[in-house]
């Protein structure tokens, strides 16, 4: 598997990152199996949050095997400092783990909630002193909707993180105003040398309202693309852009062999626009969320 330089951090990680959402909801079967999976196709950067249900725990029964040979990271999805330094501490624990290389703001998606987590007495001051403390060896920000980039953007302004996790697919990049505010945040991290993270890859739209068989297959809150070719055309876009350090898998451990075979067959941009723009019903999944 490919690796890239994520950022002033120097680590090479792998360009695909398990995502740990995929185990929020399963049992610990499935759970193994997805996370072998991702080991042996050369995944080394394992990502979770504390919303992610039960994830931290699964992770947790693997830490002792895989802790000195992947990067772990996690999140916290409160904005007070003193909630989320609490937060912070039952990770580790659930983790079973002394430390982790990155923790991330969570879900910081607008400017209002920014304020929140990086004002007095929020949550990235109990981030900064978790890293003073060596409970965690960087700070990075995540965050979803249409605002995210600016968002982020304006987040680097405020704060020297070392990695950002965006949005951003094919189709959101149709959209000339996401297009706009997701360059200005890549001119950023460029000239911050931050590390470059990209959600919502193999997104393909929203779940139709009023679906009669109310069949959502998958655990995403978003339809994913379900199809090899297309998971290849979509992970095959994101990857061809030099600024993306890499991606977070999808949040189901039935997309995990998919995704991984995309990365092994990817397909040039020029190719993989082709397929995304002959897509059937293929959307912003951020024209209405569930939370």
């Amino acid at each position: 598997m490919e690796h890239r330089r994520l950022g002033r951090l120097g680590r090479e990680n792998s360009v695909l990152a398990f995502g740990g959402a995929a185990l929020a909801e399963t049992g610990e079967e499935d759970s193994d199996r997805a996370i072998q999976q991702a080991l042996d196709a050369g995944v080394d950067h394992f990502d979770t949050a504390a919303d992610y249900g039960g994830s931290e725990l699964e992770y947790g029964r693997w830490m002792g095997e895989i802790r000195d040979r992947i990067f772990l990271s996690t999140k916290t999805g409160l904005r007070e400092k003193e909630a989320a330094r609490r937060q912070i501490e039952a990770s580790l624990e659930r983790l079973r783990v002394d430390d982790v290389d990155l923790l991330q703001l969570h879900a910081v998606g607008d400017l209002e909630d920014l304020d929140r987590a990086t004002g007095r007495g929020g949550s990235l001051e109990a981030a900064i002193e978790a890293k003073e403390e060596g409970l965690v060896g960087a700070i990075g920000i995540t965050g979803h909707g249409n605002g995210a980039p600016a968002t982020h953007l304006e987040a680097l302004r405020r704060y020297p993180f070392d990695t950002v996790l965006t949005p951003w697919n094919f189709i959101l990049s149709t959209d000339e105003a996401y297009r706009a505010d997701y360059e200005a945040l890549v001119d950023e991290v460029k000239r911050q040398d931050a590390g470059l993270l990209i959600i919502k890859t193999i997104s393909r739209r929203n779940w139709p309202d009023g679906d009669p068989t109310g069949d959502q297959r998958y655990a995403t809150w978003y339809e994913p693309f379900d199809r090899q070719e297309q998971i290849n055309a979509a992970v095959s876009w994101v990857l061809s852009q030099d600024e993306v350090t890499g991606l977070a898998m999808a949040g189901d451990v039935n997309l995990v062999p998919m995704i991984l075979e995309a990365e092994r067959n990817r397909m040039s941009r020029e190719e993989a626009e082709d397929v995304l723009s002959r897509a059937p019903d293929y959307s912003s999944p951020f024209i209405s969320m569930p939370f």
